[in-house]
């Protein structure tokens, strides 16, 4: 309780009481989280009991560098509770929605900042580390890239590349798959990396750039989704048989890719099958520089990088012309 003889205190006894300056009990009283009880004949704010542990806990909420709107609504959450006669202010401010809601929300925005921080400083050190010569344009090429990065332009680029009337839900899957994910602790390697890859799928189309192959334009949706299915699970066989230091073979994955295409096409997989889809392969347009900084993207530093759907689609290329000379002899 407070000396004077209606147990009220002046906003300055509020404010010594706290430990706080008269200046920030008035921004939170004109802000109507800290309501005063009444106003004295001279118009000076007087204050109840409560008001020190209510401050109390609106300077722990903004010490969580919580918005005043969110802080407003824990207060107002904890005032309703209040009224119906449930458990006081610092019980109820634990078990509050509000409040559990704010402290989520903040959590992400500080893991936002924290991943945005840490690609910065790899950044920084990629140009701090590179020669004098190489700077502008390593600067150019890091700076069109936002931190933390966002995928959103390799997924793009998947949508334009794959046929036109694919299934939605096969395009997910497959983006899943092909768009890499940005670590969250990145090294410089990877910063670069990224950055490369963001410049690769953002510029133009080329002769030697990355078009879609013409098979993609021609196939239906029917054909698009059995094709793409297809490669899925042979592209999964190969990356284990790339894990394991394999080198490329004839066998189940490399059945299930030409098997891929024979049903796309609606025909049997047969050895003038084999040969003409290999023709038809290496004419294709490639994106092989799309997976090289995917999978040093994904690499760890100074670690094995794992399979792509770029590299398991390269060993199985080469499973394709192993198993083709091997019938030629």
């Amino acid at each position: 309780m407070f000396s004077s003889y209606d147990g009220l205190c002046t906003i300055g006894e509020l404010a010594e009481r706290a430990g706080v300056s008269v200046k920030t009990v008035r921004f939170y009283s004109d802000r109507g989280l800290l309501p005063e009880a009444s106003r004295s004949a001279g118009g000076h704010r007087r204050y109840a009991p409560d008001a020190v542990e209510r401050l109390s806990l609106i300077r722990s909420l903004r010490g969580l560098d919580l918005p005043v709107a969110e802080v407003r609504r824990i207060l107002d959450e904890q005032d309703g509770r209040d009224g119906r006669g449930e458990q006081g202010a610092g019980g109820a401010a634990g078990g509050s929605g509000a409040l559990e809601d704010a402290v989520a929300g903040r959590l992400r925005v500080l893991g936002s900042e924290l991943r945005a921080l840490r690609w910065r400083e790899a950044a920084l050190r990629l140009v701090q580390d590179c020669p004098s010569a190489e700077r502008p344009a390593r600067l150019r090429l890091v700076g069109a890239v936002a931190a933390p990065p966002s995928t959103a332009a390799l997924a793009r680029f998947w949508r334009a590349w794959l046929p036109a009337r694919m299934p939605a839900r096969s395009v997910r899957a497959f983006l899943e798959v092909a768009v890499p994910d940005p670590p969250e602790d990145p090294g410089p390697a990877q910063v670069l990396a990224f950055a490369r890859l963001y410049a690769l799928v953002t510029g133009p189309c080329t002769a030697s750039g990355p078009c879609q192959p013409s098979a993609h334009r021609a196939a239906g949706a029917r054909e698009s989704a059995v094709l793409y299915a297809g490669l899925a699970k042979a592209y999964e066989l190969a990356g284990g048989e790339l894990r394991r230091g394999e080198g490329p073979r004839p066998g189940e994955a490399l059945d299930g890719f030409v098997d891929a295409y024979a049903s796309t096409y609606r025909t049997r997989d047969t050895p003038g099958f084999r040969r003409q889809l290999a023709g038809q392969l290496a004419a294709d347009p490639r994106i092989d520089r799309y997976w090289e900084l995917t999978a040093e993207v994904l690499g760890a530093p100074g670690g094995r990088p794992e399979p792509t759907p770029g590299t398991a689609h390269d060993w199985l290329l080469e499973a394709l012309d192993a198993d083709l000379s091997t019938m030629s002899h």
